[in-house]
């Protein structure tokens, strides 16, 4: 079987993809603007010219199945595979499903949902979680502390945010935590971690921009603080008991969305952004409670849902020998 990619050149796929070793096909496209501007001209203009850009793409590439993953790069592909009477699924890696993929929707035969989106169920959609890599499961406790230089037994709060930081959890986790407290793996993104740097002054507080060993990160901590995009489910296949704070800018909200999800259920408890700085006491009283660590723990593991990858590509399989 062979996999093959497609997005923009001049976003983080354009590095990755080739990374994974992976073959990608990139066309101009872009995000449209709310708000009236030359910005949405060039957007709009963009958009226009892209279903040609993808059936010249599958011509060449001439795939049994297309599988769009969201975002204004998906659309197109979709269109482009409808008219090329080639099936496509889509997957919505949020508890709200964006304006791409409603647009997308009626050329799509499968539509694989993270969550239960209300009023949208039908015999296209599907739940299955949202797929994580295959990389970040399967480590052990004692690995992944070892790889960051945590000792077994003291407690280590993980504070993750998005993939070029969450400055509000970045700000409060340096303040509270810089130069006293329990152990801290740090991850803050690439824009904030340079700036962060002389702010954290002992040891056991361990500062990284990114990392690649992400799988290590999530079972080494005892509580992460962390953003509510699509890390929430990498947390539940961790079994991570979890303080979610939402990015507030986020499409139609989201990410409160996603983290309601896992609060209900057990797993997490939810703090505004615009509330932050209650973070590090309720970090601390969660850390003086074991067997309230222990019954989250076991909660995120009951909402996880690893198998979502292998779910999806059994879905695609099952649509490329449908035919066309």
């Amino acid at each position: 079987m062979t996999v093959t990619f497609a997005g923009t050149p001049d976003r983080v796929e354009s590095r990755l993809v080739p990374e994974a070793g992976f073959e990608l096909d990139t066309f101009p496209v872009s995000g449209l603007p709310r708000r009236p501007s030359a910005a949405q001209l060039r957007a709009a203009w963009r958009a226009s010219a892209a279903p040609s850009h993808c059936l010249r793409i599958l011509a060449r590439r001439r795939p049994d199945v297309v599988l769009g993953a969201g975002g204004f790069v998906a659309g197109p592909m979709v269109l482009a595979a409808r008219l090329r009477r080639i099936p496509a699924a889509l997957t919505e890696a949020d508890a709200h499903l964006g304006l791409a993929n409603r647009l997308a929707a009626p050329f799509a035969r499968k539509i694989f949902l993270a969550y239960e989106i209300p009023g949208l169920r039908t015999k296209k959609t599907r739940v299955v979680g949202r797929p994580i890599p295959a990389a970040h499961r399967g480590v052990s406790r004692s690995a992944g502390r070892a790889y960051f230089g945590f000792p077994d037994e003291a407690p280590v709060v993980g504070v993750f945010g998005a993939y070029a930081g969450a400055r509000s959890l970045n700000e409060m986790a340096v303040e509270a935590w810089g130069r006293t407290g329990p152990q801290v793996l740090h991850i803050a993104g690439e824009r904030d971690h340079e700036a962060l740097r002389g702010r954290v002054d002992r040891p056991g507080y361990v500062l990284v921009a990114n990392t690649d060993a992400f799988g290590a990160a999530l079972v080494a901590a005892d509580v992460a603080v962390s953003r509510a995009g699509g890390t929430v489910w990498e947390l539940a296949a961790a079994g991570t008991p979890s303080v979610l704070v939402p990015y507030p800018y986020a499409t139609a909200d989201h990410q409160s969305l996603n983290a309601r999800h896992f609060e209900r259920g057990g797993g997490a408890i939810v703090v505004a952004d615009d509330e932050v700085e209650r973070v590090p006491d309720l970090v601390e009283r969660l850390l003086g409670e074991p067997d309230r660590l222990i019954a989250m723990r076991e909660a995120m593991l009951a909402l996880a849902r690893p198998d979502a990858a292998e779910t999806i590509a059994d879905e695609l399989v099952a649509l490329a020998g449908g035919g066309r």
